[in-house]
């Protein structure tokens, strides 16, 4: 009888190794996976609307800029030294790139999409945008309405806005005299970028005095590549735009 109690034993005691070891193994694998390659954000705001919509879950490629603190999952990053702040294999965002940021005011990481580059001149005038003082171009494709976070009705233009470069992309406007649309001009220091959201009217970006700024490109966490997946975070009303469930939809 001991020996069966023994044998049992044993038996147990290596499945339970065997299973810590499979389970160290699959912890392994998601930290190398979330701190190099892919890892995944919730958006709680419209500021990126249309093209990332409210409850998106995104995927965010770590590789594309080089790795920073900002690339380590869990917050791990920032227990190092304030002195470990460079990036390696960094390069810079093109314009036009969806990129996730981290804002150190809030602590808190933000998705906007790559305006200026160094060197670049962006000012609005009138709700147009102007980089190195050429109007970017946009083309009228309709007109949306939609419930903001507040659940207030918002009716917005929806434009084709096209960057120097080719980057095409849709943009809303609520109006062309609100805040932030006669701002500028703002000059891009070296090494920093000039973000803005889409959502141009319901967005708080390096336009606002309140916003995030010029952003160090070591602050960039990683270039927003794909919509996940998401489930609808709105209600269905006649006339009113309600983005339904997604999976898989490129940014």
């Amino acid at each position: 009888m001991n020996e069966k109690v023994r044998r049992f034993g044993g038996k147990a005691v290596t499945e339970v190794g065997e299973t810590i070891r499979f389970l160290g193994g699959v912890v392994a694998v998601w930290f190398v996976l979330v701190t190099f390659v892919f890892a995944a954000f919730h958006i709680p705001s419209e500021s990126m609307q249309p093209a990332i919509q409210v409850g998106d879950r995104v995927l965010v490629s770590k590789f594309a800029y080089g790795y920073s603190r900002h690339s380590l999952p869990l917050g791990l990053g920032y227990l190092l030294p304030d002195s470990w702040s460079g990036r390696m294999l960094g390069s810079t965002p093109k314009r036009g790139d969806v990129v996730v940021v981290r804002d150190p005011a809030q602590d808190i990481n933000l998705i906007k999409r790559v305006i200026g580059l160094p060197g670049d001149r962006i000012e609005m005038r009138a709700g147009r945008l102007y980089i190195n003082d050429e109007l970017v171009p946009r083309d009228p494709e309709g007109v949306v309405q939609y419930r903001d976070r507040e659940g207030d009705t918002v009716e917005a233009a929806v434009y084709i806005e096209t960057l120097p470069g080719g980057d095409v992309h849709e943009i809303y406007e609520r109006s062309d005299s609100a805040a932030l649309d006669n701002v500028g001009p703002f000059n891009v220091p070296e090494n920093h970028l000039f973000l803005m959201g889409d959502n141009r009217d319901a967005s708080l970006d390096s336009r606002a005095s309140r916003g995030i700024g010029y952003v160090h490109r070591d602050l960039v966490v990683g270039r927003a590549w794909t919509v996940l997946f998401t489930f609808a975070s709105c209600r269905r009303e006649d006339g009113m735009t309600c983005p339904g469930w997604r999976v898989w939809r490129p940014i």
